[in-house]
């Protein structure tokens, strides 16, 4: 079995800076691709930026240039590091771990969601 643990969401102010984290622990082969995805109140959740094992990162528009997506894959932790934040990023923010192999099999897991808001 898999377990993420999610952390380092909370309050910031506009242009504050959040590092959020999440783990993976338990039987764990090798996971394919790490991706952030982030929900607003009222709407879809988003792809907010991904990263592939061997190091290959995509962002979404709103993002570039102010998040970094990074990975330790000897410790199947991942980290968002935001900066710059906006209004508009306040969501929930969920981990998402791609294409998981295990000793069960393969499959993609989800985290649990950590909130950001950023507000004044």
């Amino acid at each position: 079995q898999v377990q993420l643990v999610e952390s380092g969401g909370g309050l910031v102010q506009p242009g504050g800076s959040l590092r959020l984290s999440c783990a993976a622990s338990g039987s764990i082969f090798s996971i394919a691709v790490m991706n952030w995805y982030r929900q607003a109140p009222g709407k879809q959740r988003e792809l907010v930026a991904g990263i592939t094992v061997g190091g290959t990162r995509n962002y979404a528009d709103s993002v570039k240039g102010r998040f970094t997506i990074s990975r330790d894959n000897a410790k199947n932790t991942m980290y968002l590091q935001m900066n710059s934040l906006k209004f508009e990023d306040t969501a929930v923010y969920y981990c998402k771990l791609g294409t998981v192999v295990t000793p069960a099999g393969v499959r993609d897991y989800w985290g649990q969601g950590t909130q950001v808001t950023v507000s004044s």
